[in-house]
């Protein structure tokens, strides 16, 4: 069966060459942004970032918001964080925080019984970019004890991998893990509408009517969902080939809208989120860590919703960028 070229560079990747390689930096479609997120999981000694500047008042306050500094550290969202505070469980020098507590990194920071470690100034976060394969779940906890992309990463030395959106058990393709919760938040937060970019094959003819509404919006069970951009790629045979965007991350949203149109998804591809593309030589079931050039770039295009990137980020290939296959399960 033929598939559409575009889409089969990030399925089916060649061999790492010794060759500089194209970032996995993509400039975004049509107004795309940053996000506040979801939950994330505590560590003991996590790394957090320095805060940066505040813009407040000369001489008013100091430092960050704890609340803040916690969810960039990655010990949970910033309403998980403000809760854990006002249950006293956050001791700022000893003392039960508050509310609106502002600390820098010379206070001793403690949530629970897991100590806050700040990170030296100005070090970045760790980027990750994995290429799932179908069968495993985005999850470190699953009844069921089904294969996890999380026993496939590499140790985060001290800090926690948090994964940039999920993708079910049956969808393969690109995933971002980050040691940011700041990040992960910027990325993920509804509000900010940043573009999924899949691949989808499709069983059966899709009618010109079907694509109306798919673009114009379909009611689902859980509120109205559309299609951004949808385009017919080609294919063979009852199976068809489409590229479609979307700006939110609801459970199955893609293929619930196809049902929605009576067709079925046989195989369903992340090939984008934001700016951040699935490498060509990346193979299933590698990871790729991304350079420091390009994690500041992407820094830069969350803190700046709609910032101009007219090309593809250039990257060296340096030894911890090159595609590695995961590490054994742990």
């Amino acid at each position: 069966m033929k598939t559409n070229a575009k889409f089969k560079a990030g399925a089916r990747s060649g061999k790492a060459s010794g060759k500089a390689r194209r970032s996995p930096l993509r400039p975004p479609a049509p107004k795309p942004s940053p996000k506040p997120a979801e939950d994330v999981s505590q560590k003991e000694n996590i790394t957090a970032p320095v805060p940066r500047a505040a813009a407040v008042p000369e001489g008013d306050q100091r430092g960050e918001k704890l609340h803040k500094v916690l969810a960039q550290a990655g010990f949970g969202s910033r309403r998980a964080m403000e809760e854990r505070i006002r249950n006293g469980e956050v001791m700022v020098n000893g003392k039960v925080a508050t509310i609106g507590d502002r600390v820098t990194p010379d206070d001793r920071v403690k949530v629970g019984d897991k100590i806050l470690r700040w990170a030296q100034e100005k070090q970045l976060p760790r980027v990750l970019i994995y290429h799932k394969p179908e069968g495993e779940i985005v999850s470190n906890d699953d009844p069921q004890g089904r294969p996890t992309v999380f026993a496939k990463l590499p140790p985060a030395r001290g800090a926690k991998w948090l994964a940039i959106g999920r993708l079910d058990f049956n969808t393969s393709g690109l995933l971002i893990f980050t040691t940011s919760g700041d990040l992960a938040n910027r990325m993920m937060h509804p509000r900010f509408e940043v573009d999924r970019e899949y691949a989808v094959r499709v069983l059966g003819v899709v009618h010109p009517a079907a694509m109306d509404a798919l673009r114009q919006g379909v009611r689902l069970d859980d509120g109205v969902a559309q299609f951004e951009h949808i385009e017919e790629e080609g294919g063979e045979g009852a199976n068809r080939w489409f590229r479609v965007l979307l700006r939110e991350g609801r459970n199955r949203i893609v293929r619930r809208l196809f049902e929605s149109q009576n067709l079925t998804v046989s195989r369903l591809m992340r090939v984008r989120f934001g700016i951040v593309a699935l490498p060509p030589q990346l193979k299933r079931g590698q990871f790729m860590e991304m350079s420091p050039g390009d994690v500041e770039q992407l820094l830069q295009w969350t803190a700046e919703p709609g910032a101009p990137l007219t090309a593809t980020i250039p990257s060296e290939l340096t030894g911890h960028s090159r595609p590695r296959r995961s590490s054994p399960p742990r």
